[in-house]
């Protein structure tokens, strides 16, 4: 049984850590690691999409300025913070979304157990959650992750919103994408629901043709929060109903042909 567990669990003792900590780097040997693993993860993932028998419910459609992301609180800004500004082509606002049925948690215990061990409902192939700032075992404002993937970039992310049913990550230079992403939990019609949302654009003009125009990275990307989505109904105690939502709106870069260009601006946030 999961044990239900505060989003301030554990500030106490945080707070003992000063404020101008740093972030843990990653030793040489678990970065030779995930370089080793690249072809391996690569491949299990492809098989992983190949063989899945769960039901993908796919829709993809051009989006406007409605697709934007909430902003980022300033005090979680700075010179290391990667925003859709940063990044190449266009943006895409993505929602990957399950039901799960015969759960006795509450969206807050959900939300709760996810964030006590990321690594639980992450695919180990495709993406590892290395904690480099704050404590184990809860997610806090603040805290920072390193998400290691089957590729040649890392992906520094931190924490800039938490509540109790839902956490969103900020990424960090050195980040594949720019943008934010969050998981969150609700009541969905008596089911317990369970949301990944991203709003990003590719990194750099190389993640740019990766994702985007060969769309390599992008199906890979599907195949991890889609695994997240699954894993997460296994952490509830439940069991998916109808299978996995997936909603694409993309929002080309110079705005489209009906929706006027995205300014500086707006892409900061």
């Amino acid at each position: 049984m999961i044990e239900p567990m505060s989003p301030f669990h554990g500030v106490m003792e945080c707070m003992a850590a000063p404020a101008t900590a740093t972030a843990r780097p990653l030793s040489l040997r678990r970065r030779l690691g995930t370089l080793i693993r690249l072809p391996v993860g690569v491949g299990l993932v492809s098989w992983r999409y190949l063989w899945r028998v769960t039901a993908l419910h796919r829709s993809e459609e051009v989006g406007d300025r409605r697709d934007l992301p909430p902003p980022v609180p300033t005090e979680y800004v700075d010179e290391r913070s990667k925003g859709l500004a940063d990044g190449a082509g266009p943006m895409f606002h993505r929602c990957f979304s399950v039901q799960i049925q015969g759960s006795s948690l509450n969206p807050t215990d959900l939300i709760d157990a996810i964030a006590k061990n990321l690594n639980a409902a992450a695919p180990s192939e495709a993406a590892f959650f290395h904690k480099t700032l704050g404590c184990e075992g809860v997610v806090q404002v603040g805290d920072e992750y390193l998400v290691q993937m089957p590729g040649p970039w890392d992906g520094p992310v931190r924490v800039v919103h938490r509540d109790a049913t839902s956490f969103r990550f900020g990424t960090l230079h050195g980040h594949l994408e720019a943008g934010q992403i969050q998981f969150s939990a609700h009541n969905d019609g008596g089911l317990l629901g369970f949301e990944i949302e991203s709003w990003s654009r590719a990194g750099d003009w190389l993640a740019d043709v990766l994702y985007s125009r060969l769309r390599l990275a992008k199906e890979i990307q599907l195949n991890m929060w889609v695994h997240f989505c699954l894993r997460a109904a296994a952490i509830a105690g439940g069991r998916t109903e109808g299978g996995v939502t997936i909603r694409t709106r993309g929002v080309p870069e110079d705005g489209g042909q009906d929706t006027p260009p995205l300014d500086t601006a707006q892409l900061s946030s």
